[in-house]
């Protein structure tokens, strides 16, 4: 079975924020993958960024992170993703915030993987999605 990393454990374990151990810990030696939504995201944060030095850096880690296994968006992700969007909706949360993230949750459930966040809250209540957190 694998883990999907959002985009903030990527952007912990390049900030160093993160130790490299504990995201292995927390995955359990499983396969990592990126979903393709968070290579947006992280390329978004590449290019907002005002500082050259900070640019320059987050553009070598995206370099890295685009060499790993990465998801595409499948229609199976898709309907996952309409089925997560409309029980937000019926929780009473607008889904339209939270689009990356239900995209990229989408994701785990259609490959039956685990997902790996730092932002829990974002994912509370998603059916069928599995989180994992980082040990103490």
């Amino acid at each position: 079975m694998g883990v999907i990393l959002d985009s903030c454990i990527w952007v912990g374990l390049a900030s160093g924020q993160l130790q490299h151990q504990a995201v292995v810990a927390a995955t359990n030696d499983a396969p990592v993958f990126t979903s393709v939504i968070t290579l947006g995201e992280l390329a978004f944060g590449v290019e907002t960024c005002a500082d050259p030095a900070e640019r320059a850096s987050r553009a070598a880690s995206l370099r890295q992170i685009e060499l790993r296994p990465v998801l595409e968006v499948t229609r199976q992700t898709a309907a996952a993703f309409g089925v997560l969007a409309a029980s937000s909706k019926q929780a009473g949360r607008s889904p339209r915030p939270r689009y990356n993230d239900l995209w990229i949750a989408a994701q785990a459930i259609e490959h039956g993987y685990g997902l790996l966040t730092l932002n829990g809250a974002d994912f509370a209540g998603l059916p069928g999605l599995r989180l994992l957190s980082l040990k103490g």
